[in-house]
C-alpha cells in the first residue's frame, strides 16, 4: 500500500489525454476518506496542450492539430504558441514518454523550423527585419505534444527515455511539414501573429549577441576585466570554485572575511535585481548587476554553452527574512530563465542562513525558522540542559560576524545548501518549477498569485 498518489495521477492523466475518450479512475482508500480522481478527456492531444497552457495567454485561438499515418507509423501532434518565452514539448512513443526526445522530436523540429522559415520569407516579414530565424526562435513560447505509434520501436536504454528508430524521423518530418504548410496558408492572420513573435525572438537574440560582443570580457580567465566588486578565489580547479552572490554590501564585507579564499569567491549585490522573467537578453545586459553576474560566471545569457563557466557552485546568499527570500527568488528566476543550462547541470544552489541563534550556557544552536527554533527549545527542555537560554533573531546577514557567517552558511561541514532544480509537475496540485516561477513573477498572473497566497501561502517554506 506504499505508493505516490501524485505520481500515479500524473502518469494516468497523460494516458487519458493520449487516448481520447478513455476514462480512468484513480481511487486511494488508505486514508479515513477515499481520495478519488476521475480522468476523462475528450479532444486528445488538443485537450492536453490546452491543459498544459491553462495559465498562459494563447497567441492563436486554437491549437494546431494533426493525426496521420505513413509506412505503418502513426503520428499525432498538437501545438500552440503562447506569449511566454518558454518551450514545452512532450514526446511519446506507444504512450511511453521520452524525456530526452529522439528521432520523432528531431523530425518535428526540422519540419517546424523549415515551415516557419519558408512562410516568413514568403511573407517578407523576416526580410523586413533583416534577421535569420533559428529553430530556437521558432519554438519560443511553443507548447506541443507529439505522440507516435511505432510497430517495433528502438530506444537508447531500458528506461526508454530516447527514441532511436531511424525510420521515424522522415515520416514525422514529412507529415508535419505538409500539414503545417497547409495550415499557414489557410490561416494567414494567425500565421502572421506567430511569425511576428518568431521574428521578435530572432531580433532579441541578435541584439543580445551584439551587446555581448560589446560588453563581454576577452576570456573567462581574463581577471583584469572582472567586475570590481568580485573578490575572486585563487584555485585553478574551476569546478572546485564557489561563487557566492551575496545580498548587500554589508553582508558582502562579512562574507569576504568569512570565506575560504582558496576556493570561495564573493560578489555583493546591492538591492533587488531586475525581474528578468519576461525580459529578453538584450535588456538584461543593460542591468549592471545582471551584466556583472554574467561576466563573473563566464557564461552568456541564453547560451547553451557553459564550457567557460568559472565556478562549480554558484550559491545565492540572501537574508532569511521575506525581503531576502524575494531577492533569492529573483536570482533563481534569472538563472532558470537565462542561464538554464547552468541550472540543469546542477551548478546553482541557494544558501540557507539561520534566522535564530540560541545560546544555552556555552552551547550554541542555529535555527532556520520558527519551527526549527521551537524544536530546538523543546529538545533543550527535554534534555534539561543547564544554563540561561538566550534567543537572538538575526535581522540580516550583515548582523552576523564573519565567524558566525562562516560557521552557519559558508563552511562545507556545517552549512546548508539547497540545489536549484527544474522539477516536472507531478499532479494538478504539485506544479512544475517553471509553472511556479511563472505564477510568482509573470506580470499578468496577479490574480493567480493572490489565489495561491490565500490557499497555501502559510505552507510555503524556504526550500520551495
Amino acid at each position: 500500500t506504499e505508493f505516490s498518489f501524485d505520481t500515479l495521477e500524473h502518469r494516468l492523466r497523460e494516458l487519458a489525454f493520449l487516448n481520447s475518450g478513455v476514462s480512468i479512475t484513480l481511487e486511494d482508500r488508505r486514508g479515513p476518506e477515499p481520495r478519488i480522481v476521475d480522468l476523462t478527456f475528450e479532444g486528445g492531444l488538443e485537450a492536453f496542450v490546452r491543459y498544459l497552457d491553462r495559465n498562459k495567454s494563447a497567441l492563436i485561438e486554437a491549437p494546431v492539430t494533426l493525426q496521420s499515418e505513413q509506412d505503418d507509423i502513426g503520428v499525432e501532434l498538437a501545438l500552440w504558441w503562447n506569449d511566454s518565452y518558454h518551450e514545452t514539448v512532450l514526446c511519446f512513443t506507444n504512450n511511453i514518454p521520452q524525456r530526452d526526445g529522439g528521432t520523432h522530436l528531431a523530425g518535428f523540429r526540422g519540419a517546424l523550423t523549415r515551415t516557419v522559415n519558408n512562410y516568413a520569407n514568403q511573407s517578407g516579414l523576416a526580410k523586413k527585419e533583416k534577421v535569420s530565424l533559428t529553430g530556437d526562435d521558432c519554438r519560443e513560447g511553443l507548447t506541443a505534444v507529439l505522440s507516435v505509434k511505432v510497430p517495433d520501436p528502438k530506444f537508447s536504454s531500458q528506461t526508454k527515455d530516447k527514441l532511436v528508430s531511424s525510420e521515424v524521423r522522415p515520416v514525422v518530418e514529412s507529415i508535419v511539414n505538409d500539414v503545417l504548410t497547409n495550415w499557414f496558408e489557410e490561416h494567414p492572420n494567425e500565421a502572421r501573429e506567430i511569425i511576428n513573435k518568431v521574428v521578435e525572438a530572432a531580433a532579441a537574440r541578435e541584439a543580445a549577441r551584439k551587446a555581448r560582443e560589446l560588453t563581454r570580457r576577452k576570456g573567462a580567465l581574463d581577471v583584469s576585466s572582472l567586475p570590481g566588486k568580485l573578490a575572486d578565489c585563487s584555485t585553478e580547479d574551476v569546478m572546485a570554485g564557489e561563487l557566492f552572490l551575496v545580498e548587500g554590501d554589508s553582508a558582502g564585507g562579512s562574507a569576504k572575511q568569512a570565506r575560504d579564499r582558496e576556493f570561495q569567491a564573493i560578489m555583493p549585490l546591492r538591492g533587488k535585481i531586475l525581474n528578468t522573467w519576461e525580459v529578453d537578453s538584450a535588456e538584461i545586459l543593460a542591468s549592471q548587476a545582471v551584466h556583472d553576474i554574467a561576466i563573473a560566471l563566464g557564461v552568456d545569457p541564453g547560451s547553451s554553452k557553459i564550457d567557460d563557466l568559472r565556478y562549480g557552485k554558484i550559491c545565492i546568499l540572501a537574508d532569511a527574512d521575506s525581503d531576502g527570500l524575494h531577492i533569492a527568488t529573483l536570482l533563481c528566476a534569472l538563472f532558470v530563465r537565462h542561464f538554464r543550462p547552468v541550472v540543469e547541470a546542477g551548478h546553482v544552489y541557494v544558501a540557507m542562513p539561520p534566522l535564530f541563534r540560541i545560546d544555552v550556557g556555552k552551547e550554541v544552536f542555529y535555527a532556520l525558522d520558527e519551527d526549527e527554533k521551537n524544536g530546538i527549545l523543546d529538545r533543550i527542555a527535554a534534555e534539561k540542559k543547564s544554563g540561561k537560554i538566550n534567543v537572538q533573531r538575526f535581522k540580516g546577514l550583515g548582523e552576523m560576524n564573519p565567524m558566525q557567517l562562516r560557521e552557519t552558511t559558508m563552511a562545507k561541514d556545517t552549512r546548508r545548501l539547497v540545489q536549484l532544480t527544474l522539477e516536472a509537475a507531478t499532479s494538478s496540485k504539485k506544479k512544475s518549477t517553471l509553472e511556479v516561477m511563472d505564477m510568482l513573477l509573470a506580470k499578468n498572473r496577479a490574480a493567480d498569485r493572490k489565489a495561491w497566497l490565500e490557499e497555501s501561502g502559510n505552507l510555503a517554506d524556504y526550500a520551495e
